[in-house]
């Protein structure tokens, strides 16, 4: 199974609340699918964006389910969307790069970021999922401050973000399964794609 059919499963299989449905026909519409991560970083590649949004959901249940406490439908929702803002966010270019073997010039494809709505990472993306579907407020903050202390706010000498972890564990939580599906369990996914 690939990462968009295992994506698609676990919506529909984990999330039921209204607007879930459009939401992810929306989804459908966008690049999300075949967009990339990032340009240069993680999952810089086609298709790594929900294949980035697969791995925190499996990141979180692994690591941060609790079943005492959380809920299976909020982890699916702030896994599988926390980067929502990255749907027609990127767009390909190409550039001369000289081979250091041959010594010609080559052109290669690369990602460059052209953001139509610039309205921030995190907020970005619960302002796109609203548009859909209801967030409760635990979702939100955890979209809002996934980045943690990467957010431009946050790194501006923002407290809001130590308000939202020390009030929502959930916020925490994505913010973890975020790092550690970038910097650890998806290395090796940003190679320097070539056509």
């Amino acid at each position: 199974m690939g990462f968009q059919e295992e994506f698609i499963e676990i919506y529909q299989g984990k999330i039921s609340r209204e607007g879930s449905v459009p939401l992810l026909e929306w989804l459908r519409r966008t690049d999300f699918f075949t967009a990339p991560a990032s340009s240069k970083f993680h999952c810089a590649c086609p298709g790594g964006l929900v294949q980035h949004s697969v791995s925190v959901y499996r990141a979180m249940m692994e690591k941060y389910f609790d079943p005492e406490k959380d809920n299976e439908e909020s982890f699916a929702i702030c896994a599988l969307l926390h980067d929502v803002c990255k749907a027609q966010f990127y767009k390909e270019g190409f550039r001369n790069v000289k081979n250091e073997e041959t010594g010609a010039w080559e052109k290669r494809s690369f990602y460059m970021v052209e953001d139509s709505f610039p309205y921030g990472h995190g907020e970005k993306s619960v302002f796109l999922i609203e548009r859909f579907l209801r967030l409760k407020t635990s979702e939100a903050m955890a979209i809002r401050w996934h980045m943690g202390g990467f957010d431009d706010a946050a790194r501006g000498g923002s407290f809001a973000v130590s308000q939202a972890f020390e009030r929502y564990p959930l916020a925490v939580k994505l913010h973890l399964a975020d790092l550690e599906s970038t910097y650890l369990r998806e290395q090796g996914t940003s190679a320097v794609r070539k056509k």
